[in-house]
Parts: structure tokens; sequence; C-alpha cells
């Protein structure tokens, strides 16, 4: 039973409380904060004839952390397995969209990587994020890097004003259990491109990390002033690409084309 004492203990600090939040005629007096529907607050949801489980809620927040943490390109960040749209007459992108359903539907019993090798604007990226995302809906700690953009990020990390130093920027990009490199040989191959790039693909290598590539280069020399993947990254890396990742053949239209049609 309260006391007439402590009754007007309580009311004098709600009285204080609601003086110092500003008045309006739109907000309610007291705001509660949300609560869970399935597990009160307690992060745990009872089942019935299966006992406790971890709550859906926890589950959402693990997600929405994960994939926070990939760090997509906001052009690229709703791409999707299931709003990737081939040519159904094309061969080649129909058996890339396989291949990405398959990887995220078998993972993590996957021992290789794939490489998209193709023309711009026939879906490659699409494919990659789209295997981000379906691998992150399983809790799958993933990264997203454009190859061009992390080697300026870690040339940002010789700066003295800069915060950060190369470990920082690379430590990422070796522990995510799966990374996609996106652009791979666009940078022009100078000797420290080619250092970072060996360093990154050795000890993704070394570590068996599951590591999933776009580029514009091909195996195959279609002129004389062309240039192949082996050309723009080494003939000891493709070698190493050619155990860590399936090559994937993309060709088609390029997509982009359609919005001056």
């Amino acid at each position: 039973m309260m006391t007439s004492n402590q009754n007007a203990l309580r009311l004098a600090v709600a009285d204080q409380t609601e003086e110092a939040l500003p008045q309006s005629s739109n907000r309610p007096a007291r705001i509660e904060p949300d609560i869970c529907p399935f597990c009160s607050g307690t992060s745990w949801e009872f089942v019935p004839d299966k006992g406790v489980r971890p709550c859906r809620c926890r589950s959402s927040a693990q997600h929405i952390k994960l994939l926070r943490a990939a760090n997509l390109p906001r052009r690229y960040s709703e791409c999707t397995l299931s709003n990737y749209c081939p040519d159904k007459a094309n061969g080649a992108q129909l058996r890339a969209f396989r291949l990405a359903h398959r990887l995220v539907k078998e993972y993590p019993a996957v021992d290789r990587g794939l490489l998209y090798m193709g023309t711009v604007g026939v879906g490659k990226t699409h494919l990659s994020v789209a295997i981000l995302r379906g691998l992150v809906e399983k809790g799958i700690s993933c990264l997203f890097y454009e190859f061009g953009a992390l080697l300026k990020e870690i040339q940002k990390s010789y700066n003295s004003v800069s915060q950060t130093s190369e470990l920082e920027v690379l430590a990422p990009v070796y522990e995510a259990e799966v990374l996609v490199l996106d652009e791979l040989g666009a940078s022009k191959p100078t000797e420290w491109v080619c250092d970072t790039v060996r360093q990154i693909i050795g000890t993704r290598y070394n570590d068996k990390k599951l590591t999933i590539f776009t580029t514009n280069y091909t195996d195959v020399r279609r002129g004389p002033t062309d240039e192949t993947l082996e050309d723009r990254i080494g003939a000891r890396l493709r070698s190493r690409l050619y155990e860590m990742c399936q090559t994937v053949i993309v060709d088609g239209e390029d997509y982009r084309r359609r919005f001056d049609a």
C-alpha cells in the first residue's frame, strides 16, 4: 500500500517530468518504447511445442547490421536475384544467374567463388550484389568493394592527416567471410597496384576465403591493342583465380542504353 507521502512524491516527480517536455497539443504526455510483441523485449520467443528460440526481432536486427556492414553501393543496394532480368534468349546470362542462385542456396558448402567476365552493362555487378544480399539473409558476413575505390581508400591512409592506416582499410577485406571485388583490372597496373592486388588475392587465397570478382577483361585477346585479364593482373594471379573461382562469361547488350530508347 502506497502511503500519502509516497503518493505525493510520485505526483511531484511526474509533474516535473511533464514540465520538462515541450508542450504540444499533438504530442502525447507519455511515450512508451516499442516492445516486440513476440518476446516482450526479452529477445527470446516461445514457440508452442518447441520451447524457446532467439526472437525474430533479434534476427531482423542482425540482418540490418550485416547489410549495413556489407558496404553496398547505393546504386545497387536494391539488387536481388528476384529482380535480375536476364534475356531469356541469352544462354550466358541465364547460366550466370543460375550459378549465382546455386551459390547462395548451397553456401557454405561451396569451395569456389565466381569470376564474372564481360562487357559493360550486362549485369555482372547486379548479380554479385544479389549474391551478397542472399548470403546476408542467411546471416553471413559479406563485404563489397569496387576495386578503384578500395585503392583510393588505401592511398588516403598514407596521408599524415588521415586517421586510418592501410591495415585498418585492408583488414575487413582480408577477414570478410565473402567478398565481392568489383571491376578487377580496371585500374592502371602500376607496380603499386599490382602489389596491392597480389596482397589481397594472395591473402584470401591462402585463407580459403570465398571471393567473387567482376571484370570487363576476358582471357581472349580480340585485337592487337586489346588487353586480357592476365595482362592487367599478371599470370600468377590469374592462375590463382582459376582455382579460387569459376570463370563465368556474361555477354549481351548494354542495358543502360535502354534509358535513351
